[in-house]
Formats: C-alpha cells, structure tokens, sequence
C-alpha cells in the first residue's frame, strides 16, 4: 500500500472514533487569536486539563492584549506557578503579548514566518494557530502527531519539524487542519510506540 493510501486508511480510522469526540484542547475555543496563541505557548510539555484553566486564570487578570503586554513577570509566575517550565512560560506570554502589540500593531500575523519571529512561538504553536483562528491549510506536529507518524512509517523523522515537512508532501490538504487533534486525542489514549495497540483502540 502506498503510504499516502496508508495514512488515508489510518486517519479515517481515528476519524471514526475521535472525530466527534466532545474534549477540549488546550489551543482551541479561546476566540481571539492572541489568546489562542498564549494558551498553545503555555501548554508546551503540560496537559491539557493543566493548561485550560491556568490560561482561564491568566485571561481572567488580562483581559486584553495590552494589559498581558505590561503585566509583571512575578504575577504572571504566580499563575503559572504550577506549570512545568513556568518561568520561561511566564517570561514566553508577557513577551509574546509585547511582541504582537508593538511589532504587528496588536494583530497575531496569519503567516508562519512572522508568526514565528514571536518569542515562544515554535512551528507548532504557529500552525495550530494557523489552522485554529485563521482556517488555514496547516499541520501541527507535536509529540503525538509525531509519534504515531513514525510509528506507522508515514515518516521516518527524528523531530516534529521534518514530520511536518514529510506530512505536507504525503498528505492530502483537506486533511492537514484535522490531522493534529484526532491524533492527539488518540495518542492521549494510547501512549508509547505499540502499533497493535494503538489500531485496537480504533476498533
């Protein structure tokens, strides 16, 4: 089977299972942009059911753009003060907010390649937001995404940057903005490199 076959197969597999599935990630259904993208910032090596409501938290104190931008180091710390890397997160957000205002006059860029001049914002964190706010044609690979792509020699990469890269040349485009959370939400269920176990979770 080619591999494109071989994913198409496999996607709609965890299409099935997870395609409706009710559970909020921690980068979507926050509505402006520059929200989106701080939660995605902060939910780097963290859960979801961690992130959500400490980034509640933060928008609840910095209700705007502006107000994260001039907020001190210290408050933001202390909420995300039970957060893995909450230093460089809270540093990450405060420079984030200041960035977006004073570089692109307060509005988050729909381009990858601005969007990572950010401070904090990686490929990853830009293509969800890509595909989450601006419903851009976007692939979002982080550990999940990256795991079970190799594991099902979809790609044979050592990072989620290179499996991003082989994913856009294999994959189909309607697929790309749906890849990252069916295979989150899959990969959540099923840790570790076990391709029999992974498929019997879609049965």
């Amino acid at each position: 089977m080619r591999n494109e076959e071989n994913f198409i197969n496999v996607f709609k597999k965890a299409e099935k299972k997870y395609g409706k599935y009710g559970k909020r990630l921690a980068g979507e259904s926050w509505g402006p942009a520059w929200k989106t993208l701080v939660a995605t910032i902060m939910s780097a090596q963290s859960r979801d059911e961690t992130t959500i409501p400490i980034a509640e938290n933060l928008f609840k104190k910095y209700s705007s753009l502006d107000k994260l931008a001039n907020a001190k180091f210290s408050d933001v710390l202390k909420i995300l003060k039970s957060m893995n890397y909450n230093k460089t997160k809270a540093k990450h957000v405060i420079m984030a907010a200041k960035f977006i205002r004073d570089d692109f006059k307060g509005k988050v860029p729909a381009d990858i390649d601005e969007l990572v001049k950010i401070p904090g914002v990686g490929r990853k964190t830009a293509n969800l937001v890509l595909g989450e706010v601006f419903k851009k044609d976007a692939i979002c690979v982080d550990t999940h995404v990256h795991r079970i792509s190799n594991v099902f020699g979809f790609v044979k990469t050592n990072n989620p940057n290179k499996t991003e890269m082989e994913l856009r040349m294999l994959v189909p485009k309607k697929y790309w903005k749906k890849i990252n959370r069916i295979f989150v939400l899959w990969g959540k269920d099923v840790p570790g490199r076990d391709k029999e176990r992974l498929l019997t979770e879609l049965e």
